[in-house]
């Protein structure tokens, strides 16, 4: 009897000892494991209508109702994520207005200078790369205190339960409710098992002392030096290193370059005389404007079809300096001389041929060939709609009937 008396004094001195914190600690709060989340739900319940401020639930997945329960507030990253994703939609908003409208103003198909639905796309990805990076910045750098890398509660036999199949709460010291008897004896009648005391580290610095520590500053040196060199070798001496050195040192020329194989020194050779690429046949009126327009008909007919692309290809590359109706009121405010108007008799009275040579060839060094950019058959519908612009220009009365 007496040697059992001795052992239950001895364990109760040690239980008392376990709670006197070691030196240089400081208390971080009290831990209990719950068995199964319903439980975990009640205590947590229990613990805001107690009047527990600042504690913290553990479960190995997300449990339904508990930030609820634990009366949480709506998180202000959300808000940290907007505000940033509008900051990246205006930047790239900006940036394309500057380079497009102010800096090198740029006239495509007709197009406003700021056409913005054109730049939809990239404004979607600079929103959701700020915001994206922001969130994942904000998360780190401020809600968890980054370069924080310890907490009270790693590597405790309490953070490997609750990671795998338990669940488990956590009071803080700093809970203006918290005193460290009562909140034990709290959890305890909630049917928390395992209560336990957990107690900042020695070793563990503020975050002005983690930022200025010699193990921390050395390791990010090492790894910014160890990546910059790896950079610089790989990208200018490795790649010039065999075998990759033979992808820019192969037999080939480069477009402008001189050519030390050809007499006349030019590596861009012309196409062989007399030759013609598959499925192409030359246009054999070029610089003949009479023969073009004597000999060329239209071959396509006033089809609703045909028309359409006429209407279309003449809005997206003619309307620009003819003008929408062909009246020469040129949309490229002084950039380029005004073209005449397609409604002058000269031109009424033109033949199909002289508008599609004019297309084809380009003319007089002001307009440049779009022979390029329009199909031969679009070329000949566009001829069409013009025609449909001059006869609306000067309607007769049977046209209106």
């Amino acid at each position: 009897m007496r040697v059992l008396i001795q052992h239950i004094i001895l364990v109760q001195n040690m239980s008392e000892i376990q709670r006197i914190p070691p030196s240089g600690r400081r208390l971080y709060g009290i831990t209990a494991i719950f068995d199964n989340p319903d439980k975990v739900l009640s205590a947590t319940k229990a613990a805001t209508q107690e009047g527990y401020k600042d504690f913290d639930v553990y479960s190995p997945y997300p449990i339904h109702g508990l930030d609820n329960a634990m009366k949480l507030k709506p998180s202000r990253i959300g808000v940290v994520t907007l505000v940033l994703a509008m900051i990246g939609v205006v930047s790239i908003l900006l940036f394309t207005w500057w380079t497009n409208s102010v800096n090198y103003p740029l006239i495509i198909g007709g197009k406003p200078y700021f056409a913005w639905p054109s730049y939809i796309p990239i404004t979607f990805e600079m929103a959701v790369l700020f915001g994206a990076v922001s969130t994942v910045i904000s998360l780190i750098a401020i809600w968890l205190g980054l370069p924080r890398n310890s907490h009270p509660l790693h590597d405790t036999e309490f953070m490997k339960k609750v990671s795998s199949d338990r669940f488990g709460v956590c009071v803080e010291a700093t809970d203006p409710k918290f005193d460290e008897k009562q909140t034990m004896d709290f959890l305890q009648r909630l049917g928390g098992e395992n209560v336990e005391l957990a107690y900042y580290e020695v070793h563990e610095l503020s975050l002005r002392k983690a930022v200025l520590d010699p193990k921390f500053v050395g390791a990010m040196v090492i790894v910014a030096v160890a990546s910059s060199g790896a950079t610089y070798f790989s990208l200018n001496k490795m790649l010039l290193m065999r075998p990759w050195s033979s992808l820019n040192n192969q037999f080939k020329v480069l477009p402008e370059s001189r050519s030390t194989f050809y007499a006349d020194g030019f590596a861009m050779r012309p196409p062989v005389e007399g030759t013609v690429a598959r499925g192409h046949m030359p246009y054999i009126f070029s610089g003949n404007m009479p023969s073009a327009e004597k000999y060329m008909k239209n071959p396509l007919l006033p089809t609703p079809r045909v028309m359409e692309v006429g209407q279309r290809d003449f809005n997206t590359y003619c309307s620009p300096c003819h003008g929408y109706f062909g009246d020469g009121d040129s949309r490229l405010q002084g950039q380029f001389p005004s073209p005449p108007s397609l409604h002058s008799d000269t031109l009424r009275h033109a033949p199909d041929g002289h508008f599609y040579q004019v297309m084809t060839d380009g003319f007089q060094n002001v307009m440049p060939s779009y022979a390029r950019q329009i199909p031969r058959d679009e070329r000949w519908a566009i001829v069409w709609y013009i025609r449909a612009l001059q006869r609306a220009e000067h309607a007769k009365g049977s046209d209106v009937k």
